[in-house]
């Protein structure tokens, strides 16, 4: 059944003027353009836009630096007004846009909190309530007293989203939240996505990070060229998105590819394989996302082969939702004889011995030629544990297995 609507976007336009250079600088030229500038030019950034969020959804918005993604949340939170269209969001919002938006930096970290708390809906008296809970929360305790602008750039993104997540409201629009900051204070953050998503608020991420769009949202957009080039599952949207680099990178005039190997792109620009599909099932074979504290892992995947190569391979890896990788799977053997045929169709299957402790999981499915080769691009699964979060898990007993679409032969890997 659908979700009641949160956030809705119908035909939104958005451009910008550009001003241009100053004119000549000479006495005929001031008399005939006294502001000294020429007309200048529009920049337009969307165009016709249109797509909803439900309410409880973790949804992604990812594209290319200057695709729009910050313009977007600051429509959203009516720090710009759309020139054409119409934006509606249910529910009291609380934005995180940008570092150090929305502070004073001439006052301490103890006024700034009150102060945003309060914008955001709360009573002056429940912010200064919360107020010890939320400067905790972002590890600032010797540091309330000390005015804001003396703060380095992680400083204000944790009191920022300390501040944002301690007010009662029902959607959240967070732009790069996990692109300052340490380990521990990004681990806080996946912490707070799954207790908020669990309180069913709306959550809309601005992120660059293809697995924090894979880990944590239902659906995503790509914003690419003023419009909507992709949406719906978040790993469809990151296939895209590396696809929509990569031509970016290819199409540059000294075609270089700054700290990518070669047979990566291939594997997105020019794949081999695909994998078409991939998911897990339960006990009785249906495809599930949350399995209990100790329930075998039945991973399954269906490969189209592109390209006929030699020494097709198979391998997953498991990570948690802090990006540490909790398990990697040994290479399996695509076909017997090595070779994979254009046009096969291969399922693959794989039962995992489940030592994970409660969390969120994101399982990397990748195709090799040999043993290191991509040969396609990777599909991601996502996988809950259900239970009490605990220490960390250990290698897992498992078996892959491959059969090609006719049935008739059957490669096992361990």
């Amino acid at each position: 059944m659908q979700r009641p609507i949160a956030i809705e976007v119908r035909g939104v336009a958005k451009r910008f003027h550009v001003p241009g250079p100053r004119a000549p600088a000479t006495i005929r030229a001031r008399l005939r353009n006294p502001m000294g500038r020429t007309p200048g030019r529009y920049l337009e950034v969307f165009r016709g836009l249109s797509f909803d969020v439900e309410q409880g959804e973790f949804f992604g918005v990812v594209g290319r630096n200057g695709s729009g993604k910050s313009t977007l949340l600051k429509l959203l939170a009516s720090v710009y007004g759309a020139d054409h269209g119409s934006i509606r969001v249910a529910g009291r919002m609380a934005p995180f846009l940008e570092l150090g938006v929305g502070f004073n930096p001439k006052l301490t970290a103890r006024d700034n909190v009150v102060l945003n708390a309060v914008m955001m809906g709360l009573s002056p008296t429940e912010a200064r309530r919360r107020f010890d809970e939320v400067i905790e929360f972002a590890g600032l305790q010797d540091y309330v007293d000390l005015q804001v602008k003396n703060y380095s750039s992680g400083m204000k993104v944790r009191l920022g989203f300390a501040v944002m997540t301690h007010v009662d409201a029902d959607v959240l629009l967070i732009d790069e939240v996990l692109a300052v900051g340490d380990a521990e204070f990004q681990e806080r953050c996946g912490d707070v996505f799954e207790r908020m998503h669990a309180e069913g608020r709306t959550i809309l991420l601005v992120t660059h990070s293809m697995p924090i769009v894979t880990q944590y949202c239902e659906r995503a957009l790509l914003l690419h060229d003023g419009a909507i080039d992709t949406i719906g599952a978040p790993d469809l949207v990151a296939e895209r998105y590396y696809e929509v680099n990569l031509s970016a990178i290819l199409e540059r005039p000294d075609n270089t590819l700054p700290e990518m190997s070669s047979h990566i792109v291939a594997a997105i620009a020019d794949p081999l394989a695909r994998i078409t599909d991939a998911w897990i099932v339960d006990d009785a074979g249906e495809r599930t996302g949350i399995l209990g504290e100790g329930t075998p892992i039945n991973l399954r995947a269906d490969i189209q082969v592109q390209r006929q190569f030699a020494d097709a391979g198979f391998r997953f890896q498991i990570a948690s939702s802090d990006g540490k990788v909790a398990f990697t799977s040994d290479h399996a053997q695509l076909t017997a004889g090595g070779a994979a045929a254009a046009g096969q169709l291969l399922e693959v299957s794989s039962t995992v011995e489940n030592r994970l402790p409660a969390g969120r999981y994101t399982i990397a499915c990748d195709i090799f030629q040999g043993e290191e080769t991509p040969a396609g691009p990777t599909k991601t699964v996502r996988l809950e544990v259900a239970g009490e979060k605990r220490g960390a898990s250990m290698l897992l007993d498992h078996e892959i297995k491959v059969r090609d679409a006719s049935g008739e032969q059957q490669v096992i890997g361990r």
